[in-house]
């Protein structure tokens, strides 16, 4: 009224009032049913706006219908007036206010950008308003349409900008707020960051968003990982369900990288009865209280059986496959190690030939249908204990194949999977958050790398395509080199990366952490191959290849199995790699400490003849 009248004199006037007090008592009502005055002034957010803009317009209808009822003289100009400095006044105070408890905190922030001005990115800006470790200064996106606006107070710049702002604004952390992104598009993102020497995090991805998993508030470092996985091909249903719904499904190993993920998948395709059969109590515990919380989730009938229990125990098996009618076995139960295995040869035989042998017996003698052994790439051209040993678990399998009996017996191989248990990925990890130094065994070692749930689902799929004797080849991409792989993890955790010779070798001037070449170690290969031959054939599945390989049958196997077991029981290492040498499994280890160069010459243990077979045409 003072603006439109340029006067107080409308103050005498008694008709004025009424109006004014009943809209301004309805506003107030509007306000405090909207949850106005019951929002924390320091968090409010544009959303609020909603709120008072319904309450303004309360007022501002309220008085024109009072005023146009009761004659009381107001200009019609005022109810609009009176509105806009009530937005301006209710919403600006709020924000005035928000601002000023917000700003003593910025000093002790790292100033930040976000990559990706989406929803995702809006939504994490919030957040880290909020927070006390982070001040966003910027959004970077792909798209050109964005670039050159401002969205939420901030500007958006094209990725080509990140070095000018660090450079201007001492920015430390670049934010991948993209949980839609796929690997590749990662790969090429951090590939454009890392002359930046800027730290690298990302928010979950959609999938762990979805599922409740993570939120997008919580911020992790960019893993390998992340940088190393695939995106998924959509799996096979079929495939998935085929061994597993509505089954009894055993998982030996269940406690393992591979047999714990193979335990997850097998629940989700809801059998009738899971069996866990593991070796170490911890981990057969661990397992069984997670797939428990699971199964409460997906389906409360599914029946989880926590056996501890050696495949090499013959009778604790038999028991266990005949009480609960196994239909479906997954032999995961094997040790890896390759170095562990070196040292422990006797063990490394005991478990993962006559451990296999024991399980693909029991599964034959009670008619288990499948029947499916997780195998190596290092099964092949082997140079250590573990990959000769994993080699006999295939032959193994291949000869009950032929037998013709009603278990289908099979086997895929693969390679590293990202995040098992001894891979190098968390050595890494490990030695970065020390300070250093990474130690890589060989300048040229490489490897192929797949993520624990892709094995996981893909050997499932493979199994449930056997025929009988299949040696499946699961597509692990491109092999990675390992020395780049450390490079890549330490300029992850944004520090400089620098080579020397000696690991108490550190040179400050030349980067944050050294990495060093510390010798291949016992049994280990350069270069891990996934075929013995070179004529893989396609399935009806993408990413699963199938192998024609030399394959020996029972009568020829068992004798020189039986001698085996006769070399470990004397602790005869010689004979043992004798027996190794002789098989057709292409051994060919290193120097090793079992064996002196002069023992080596004594040996002269003519090759085992054994009859090729086509194991993928069950012949």
């Amino acid at each position: 009224m003072a603006i439109r009248f340029e006067s107080i004199d409308f103050l005498n006037d008694v008709e004025f009032w009424p109006p004014v007090a009943i809209s301004g008592v309805l506003a107030i009502a509007v306000f405090w049913v909207m949850g106005l005055y019951r929002s924390l002034v320091r968090f409010v957010t544009g959303r609020i706006l909603a709120s008072i803009v319904r309450g303004v317009l309360a007022f501002a209808i309220s008085l024109m219908v009072l005023n146009s009822m009761l004659t009381s003289g107001i200009p019609r100009s005022v109810p609009i007036i009176c509105g806009l400095l009530m937005l301006l006044t209710i919403g600006g105070s709020r924000f005035a206010v928000r601002h000023v408890f917000r700003r003593p905190h910025q000093v002790t922030k790292k100033p930040v950008v976000i990559y990706g001005a989406g929803e995702p990115g809006l939504e994490l800006l919030n957040t880290l308003f909020h927070g006390r470790d982070y001040s966003p200064i910027a959004f970077v996106d792909d798209d050109h349409h964005l670039q050159g606006l401002t969205i939420s107070g901030l500007p958006v710049y094209s990725p080509l900008e990140i070095p000018r702002l660090a450079d201007e604004t001492g920015l430390e952390v670049v934010l991948l707020a993209m949980p839609r992104l796929s690997h590749a598009r990662r790969r090429e993102i951090f590939a454009s960051l890392e002359k930046t020497n800027l730290e690298v995090k990302t928010i979950p991805g959609l999938s762990d968003i979805i599922s409740g998993k993570a939120k997008i508030s919580e911020l992790r470092n960019v893993s390998a990982e992340d940088l190393l996985g695939r995106d998924a091909v959509t799996p096979n249903k079929k495939l998935l369900r085929q061994n597993i719904t509505d089954k009894v499904v055993m998982v030996t190993g269940a406690g393992g990288s591979i047999g714990s993920e193979l335990c997850r998948q097998i629940l989700s395709q809801l059998p009738k009865t899971l069996v866990l059969f593991e070796i170490s109590e911890f981990a057969l515990y661990s397992i069984e209280q997670e797939l428990s919380e699971m199964a409460k989730h997906i389906e409360p009938s599914v029946r989880i059986v926590p056996l501890l229990g050696s495949v090499q125990n013959a009778n604790r098996l038999k028991a266990a496959i005949t009480a609960f009618k196994v239909e479906t076995i997954y032999h995961a139960a094997a040790y890896k190690h390759v170095p562990l295995v070196e040292e422990n040869v006797v063990e490394g035989i005991h478990n993962n030939v006559f451990g296999t042998l024991t399980v693909a017996k029991l599964a034959r003698e009670n008619q288990v249908k499948d029947f499916i052994l997780i195998s190596t790439d290092k099964a092949v051209r082997p140079t250590s204990v573990m990959g000769a040993t994993k080699r006999i678990a295939e032959l193994i399998c291949q000869a009950f194949a032929q037998e013709k009996d009603t278990t289908t017996f099979s086997m895929v191989r693969f390679g590293n999977v990202l995040g098992s248990s001894g891979s190098v990925i968390p050595r890494f990890r490990s030695q970065i958050e020390a300070g250093g130094p990474v130690t890589v065994t060989h300048r040229d070692i490489n490897r192929y790398f797949m993520t624990i749930p892709e094995a996981a689902q893909l050997v499932i799929q493979a199994g449930a395509m056997a025929k009988g004797g299949d040696v499946f080849i699961l597509d692990m991409g491109e092999p990675v080199r390992i020395a780049d792989l450390a490079v890549t993890m330490v300029k992850l955790h944004g520090l400089t990366p620098y080579f020397v010779d000696d690991p108490d070798e550190v040179v400050p001037e030349k980067g944050d952490i050294p990495i060093c070449f510390s010798g291949l170690r016992k049994g280990e290969k350069l270069y891990e191959e996934l075929l013995i031959g070179n004529s893989p054939q396609g399935t009806e599945h993408p990413r699963v290849m199938t192998a024609r390989e030399i394959a020996m049958s029972l009568e020829q196997l068992l004798p020189v199995i039986d001698r085996l077991l006769t070399a470990c029981k004397a602790f005869d290492l010689l004979e043992i790699k004798s027996i190794l040498r002789a098989l057709p499994l292409d051994y060919a280890p290193g120097e090793s400490p079992i064996l002196q160069t002069d023992e080596k010459e004594k040996i002269a243990t003519p090759p085992i003849k054994c009859q090729p077979v086509e194991s993928v045409t069950g012949k």
